[in-house]
């Protein structure tokens, strides 16, 4: 059976365009993502420049409105767009960026109009890069369980807290975040959704050396970092969706960051792997020969495969306003069990290469390597896979009398 997607002869000519857009206009200094050796500030330079100039084409958010910095096109174009620049092994926006794909989503949804004019435009044109600073040290998969304290103070709130686990490496414009703006409110009543200047005096951010996580997109995304805030005052008119309305806004970036918000696109270690299996000889032959070779490289392929369909169906329901139920987790609980299937069956098939990131010694000049970390650490982000499981037996209606709804998207 064919699941592939079938296409208008306006997408085909569209699709030209782009390409000869991309022609002009990708780096060629700009690095694919088999190629784990090229990192560091002029990767990133190279891909928030390509991010600028998808904005300025309303290319870098396709389906967002052209009146806040988006390309007004339509799930067709959109489609188009990723392929193509998936095509290259980027991803749109080319770098790790939150504000985008989570944060823009909310304030599109909850935020007034004057918000909407003075944070969308810059993040749908590429100008300002975002983190997302969720998690904290007493609060991880129960988000709604955050200490950080925004307490109001004439037109602005004081913040004071810390985030863990946050953002990638050579810094951002502003973070959004979620704290407790009441004490004494019920739970999931009591917060306030931020966005915040990320210069603003009162923040430290301070790199977790010791943890180097893999699988996001961008130069050098593998850092998380711990932001600190001491007496941060930030604008009231910063506060989306209301005070104490936070969790209804926080609904939206948890759907999309739940697995409703996947991009589209291939998993480029499996070509990758692929590629090393074919030109790696094992008793004088290439390990594509080996038929248990074959048959795990199969399993792969086909997890590959299931996960991108997942995600090319969540695409869709998202940007054509499809109501969403289960779909999210689903693909999200996927993609995290299946990457640790794969990662298993690359160490039965490449052995002891696959923990090696040496360019001589390790498979694919280190790329497996970073694999086998992604996989386990791909696990908790987003949701753990139990929370993942926990949300699809609630959207379905086990042990509830009401079933849980999915997050606004529009």
């Amino acid at each position: 059976m064919d699941f592939e997607p079938r296409y208008t002869q306006e997408q085909e000519e569209f699709r030209q365009e782009v390409r000869e857009w991309l022609k002009d206009n990708v780096s060629p200094d700009i690095s694919h993502p088999a190629d784990s050796a090229k990192s560091g500030p002029e990767q990133y330079d190279l891909r928030r420049d390509l991010g600028r100039r998808l904005g300025s084409k309303g290319w870098l958010w396709a389906t967002a409105p052209e009146e806040y910095g988006g390309g007004g096109l339509s799930l067709d174009h959109a489609v188009v767009l990723e392929e193509e620049v998936d095509s290259y092994g980027l991803t749109i926006p080319p770098y790790y960026d939150s504000g985008g794909r989570l944060g823009g989503a909310s304030i599109m949804v909850w935020g007034s109009e004057e918000q909407k004019q003075e944070f969308l435009p810059k993040i749908f044109r590429g100008e300002v890069r975002t983190w997302q600073l969720l998690t904290e040290p007493e609060a991880g998969s129960d988000v709604a369980s955050v200490k950080t304290r925004a307490e109001r103070n004439g037109d602005e709130y004081v913040i004071n807290g810390q985030k863990v686990f946050v953002g990638s490496d050579l810094g951002c414009d502003y973070m959004w975040t979620l704290t407790c703006t009441d004490n004494e409110a019920p739970r999931h009543q009591n917060l306030g959704w931020f966005m915040i200047p990320a210069d603003l005096p009162g923040i430290t951010v301070q790199p977790m050396d010791l943890l180097i996580a893999g699988g996001e997109s961008g130069a050098g995304s593998g850092v998380k970092n711990t932001v600190y805030f001491d007496n941060v005052r930030v604008p009231a008119f910063n506060l989306v969706g209301g005070e104490n309305e936070g969790w209804k806004v926080a609904t939206t970036h948890l759907e999309l960051e739940h697995g409703s918000g996947g991009r589209i696109g291939r998993n480029w270690m499996v070509d990758n792997l692929f590629d090393y299996c074919r030109k790696t000889n094992r008793r004088g032959e290439p390990l594509t020969k080996d038929p248990d070779v074959r048959d795990r490289l199969i399993d792969i392929y086909m997890e590959a495969e299931v996960a991108r369909l997942f995600n090319l169906r969540n695409y869709w329901m998202r940007h054509s306003k499809t109501n969403l139920t289960y779909e999210g987790p689903q693909a999200s609980y996927f993609r995290k069990m299946s990457g640790l299937r794969m990662s298993t069956a690359i160490l039965d098939i490449l052995g002891p290469s696959a923990l090696t990131h040496d360019e001589t010694w390790g498979a694919g000049n280190g790329h497996m390597e970073s694999h086998q970390r992604s996989a386990i650490v791909a696990i908790h982000p987003g949701g753990t896979a139990d929370i993942q499981k926990v949300i699809m037996a609630r959207r379905i209606g086990i042990g509830r009398e009401v079933r849980e709804r999915a997050g606004a998207l529009a």
